[in-house]
């Protein structure tokens, strides 16, 4: 089972679409997805798990579509994060909150404060995010931290400084909706993730999806480097 599932949930607006429907009604469909796989995830198992909401280039979307997506926003976090609480699982939004409206910003701060003793899997939505605008703020932090004399850095002195800095790095990524990229998200952490791609759009992935999806990371060799023998070989010492 992997301890840490990242998934760039696309398809919302061609869901709708398919349906002759607006596209805010793929994003409301999508905030159904979105409960049933954290719930499937903490049932199976699942340590941890980053959903990516918005990204920094979703701001070029029409105004109109964005307004609706904050408003979307704030509602599901009005709605849901007492049920998270109850379930125990710890809420968190990673990425640049400077351009949200402060009662987004109020609501996610409350509810970050509210869950972040829970023992149960780590939920976080990336919001405002971009990897590369996550690596350079991890490298200005650095910086002020150590002083730029102190060059040259290492990977470990970065780790700490990177939004998800204190989680185990993804084992399976997972992207809905048919496109075969990974846009921008979590590029430092993805460097050794399994990835899979579906043409599922995102509202309609639910456990059946979600078990596909671990099945096929379950079938993978992580060799991370290595050759298969040595790979078969460390097992044979470690178990």
């Amino acid at each position: 089972m992997p301890r840490h599932v990242a998934i760039i949930m696309d398809g919302n607006g061609r869901w709708a679409k398919h349906r002759f429907l607006p596209r805010v009604a793929g994003h409301r469909k999508g905030v159904e997805a979105v409960r049933n796989v954290v719930q499937g995830c903490a049932e199976r198992g699942v340590e941890a798990l980053t959903l990516f909401a918005f990204s920094s280039e979703n701001w070029r979307r029409p105004a109109e579509e964005v307004s609706l997506l904050m408003q979307l926003f704030v509602s599901a976090l009005q709605q849901e994060v007492d049920r998270l609480h109850q379930n125990g699982i710890r809420f968190r939004v990673i990425g640049d909150l400077s351009r949200f409206d402060p009662q987004l910003v109020e609501l996610i701060a409350n509810a970050q404060q509210l869950t972040a003793g829970n023992p149960g899997l780590t939920l976080t939505v990336a919001a405002n995010y971009g990897g590369r605008w996550d690596i350079m703020r991890a490298v200005n932090r650095l910086r002020a931290e150590q002083g730029a004399g102190s060059a040259p850095w290492t990977e470990a002195q970065l780790q700490p400084h990177l939004a998800l800095g204190d989680l185990p790095e993804p084992d399976l990524f997972i992207r809905t909706g048919g496109e075969q990229r990974v846009s921008n998200f979590l590029l430092w952490q993805l460097a050794y993730t399994e990835l899979y791609f579906t043409d599922t759009l995102w509202p309609d992935f639910d456990a059946q999806a979600l078990d596909l999806a671990i099945a096929s990371y379950r079938q993978r060799e992580r060799r991370f480097g290595r050759t298969s023998e040595q790979v078969a070989g460390s097992r044979t010492v470690h178990g």
